[in-house]
């Protein structure tokens, strides 16, 4: 059952929805989402930032005459983010590798 992390139908949310009652929890709570938030924003420009500039280089590469994947920089940034976050690095490395080239 969800029970412990959502509220259960028809109770009133506690302390602006931080699953819990204790005043000095909640507040501590409420400021590291605000961090959360914030890091979540750069992380998002920073995504957006590296896709483009990933586009960028593999229309650069193929008006030149070029291959358009290079795949063992493919794979030096596969191992670069499995190396620093394991099993999750290489899922997330796959996906930031997507957005800057699209779908093979």
């Amino acid at each position: 059952m969800a029970t412990d992390v959502a509220e259960q139908p028809g109770t009133p949310a506690s302390n602006g929805d931080t699953g819990t009652n204790a005043p000095d929890a909640a507040e501590s709570i409420l400021a590291m989402r605000e961090r959360i938030d914030e890091i979540d924003s750069q992380l998002i420009a920073l995504w957006q930032e590296r896709a483009r500039l990933s586009q960028r280089v593999g229309a650069t590469r193929l008006a030149s005459g070029g291959t358009r994947l290079v795949l063992s920089r493919e794979r030096e940034i596969v191992d670069r983010f499995r190396s620093a976050l394991g099993a999750d690095g290489t899922q997330l490395a796959l996906l930031i590798l997507r957005a800057g080239r699209g779908p093979l």
